[in-house]
This record gives structure tokens, C-alpha cells and sequence, in this order.
């Protein structure tokens, strides 16, 4: 399961843009609470814990806990706002969660044993054809990553989902087919059409749903 985090938070009264720059001025961010059958709850939280939170990784992957005036809220960012210019967190929007909750989640996919695979070593070049799968996940369960051995892999091959180990109650989004992850191209980088294919058909990974 994706690390969890903890931030304190005050209920917030005050909303529009002004209401806002004032926050910011205090070192505090604008941020919402919504989801589970429940009224969406307008919240403040820290701006130097929240972004110490978000540029650690995986923060939209990551079930944290909110914690507003002592209550505690089981929540996963869903999407932020920051500054065009300044890069600075502008906004925040949190989905309460349960231990009955799946969510749409984008997951990193991880290769190892990239130094003994044979494709490699004879000159090959691994070429990630997505560098994320979007799965339907447990909100209790969320791995921190999809993991694909290449020690076996040699020139021309293809790994597809099925190659690696899906956590329990997880399944990607994607069913109709054994779609593929990563191929292991000749040194001259040439691919063959079904790998471009697929390629062209992978889009780039956006936050979770």
C-alpha cells in the first residue's frame, strides 16, 4: 500500500479570490473535502506541510488523513492548482475514502534487473511504451508500483501486463486485451507495427479520476 501522510486543517468560511490571497498571505491554502454522500467541507490547510507532502511523490496516489478541528478525514488528493508562474500549490481537492472505496489511479511502473537482461547486454534499448498504467485499485490498497523483471527479456521482446503480479482487487482499466507495458528494441531502435500500435494508442498519464 502507497504511504500515508497526515495534515492539519481548520473548516473555512471564507471563499473567492480574495478570501484566498489572504490565506495565502497567512501561509495557508485553500483546499475541499468532497465525495462519500457527503456536503462538500471548504478547508484550510498548511502551505509548507502540504507542499513538502506533494513534491515527496506520489501524492496523488497516497491515502492521507486530513485532520479538521480533531476530526479526522480518510481522504486522497484527487487534483491541485499551482501558479503559472511561481509553481507555487494554489488549490487542493481531497476524496473522502473508505475501506469500501476503489479509485481510478494512475500506478508507475518499475523495471528491474535492466543490468543482466539478455536484449540489453546484446546492445537492445528498453523502450517504455507507458510509464503508467490507469487501474481500478482498493483505496486500502494502493501499490506503489507495477514491477516488471526484464532478466529474461531479449531483442524483439514485448512485456505485456500479464507480465508482472496484479495486487489483489486490482485490474487495470484497460480489458480487452493483454496490452503491452515495454519492448526491448534491436540497437537500430526499430520497432514492428503491432509495438508502434500499441504505442500510439498509449496516452499520457493525467491525475487520477
Amino acid at each position: 500500500m502507497a504511504n500515508s501522510y497526515e495534515l492539519k486543517a481548520s473548516a473555512r468560511d471564507r471563499v473567492g479570490k480574495g478570501a484566498a490571497r489572504s490565506l495565502r498571505r497567512e501561509g495557508l491554502l485553500p483546499a475541499v473535502i468532497y465525495g462519500d454522500k457527503k456536503a462538500a467541507m471548504p478547508i484550510t490547510i498548511p502551505v509548507k506541510e502540504t507542499t513538502l507532502t506533494l513534491r515527496k511523490g506520489g501524492f496523488l496516489t497516497h491515502v492521507g488523513t486530513v485532520e479538521v478541528d480533531g476530526k479526522k478525514h480518510k481522504v486522497i488528493a484527487k487534483d491541485y492548482q499551482l501558479h503559472p508562474v511561481r509553481d507555487e500549490l494554489m488549490h487542493v481537492d481531497f476524496l473522502r475514502v473508505s475501506a469500501n472505496t476503489t479509485l481510478t489511479v494512475d500506478i508507475p511502473v518499475v523495471f528491474i534487473n535492466e543490468e543482466g537482461c539478455p536484449g540489453i547486454k546484446r546492445g537492445g534499448m528498453l523502450n517504455v511504451v507507458r510509464h503508467t498504467v490507469e487501474m481500478n485499485v482498493p483505496a486500502d490498497a494502493i501499490p506503489e508500483s507495477l514491477v516488471f523483471d526484464l532478466s529474461k527479456a531479449d531483442i524483439g521482446d514485448a512485456l505485456h501486463i500479464s507480465a508482472t503480479t496484479l495486487p489483489e482487487g486490482a485490474h487495470p482499466t484497460i480489458t480487452d486485451r493483454d496490452f503491452t507495458v515495454a519492448t526491448i528494441a534491436s540497437p537500430g531502435g526499430s520497432q514492428d507495427a503491432d509495438e508502434d500500435s500499441e504505442e500510439a494508442a498509449a496516452t499520457p498519464a493525467a491525475s487520477a479520476e
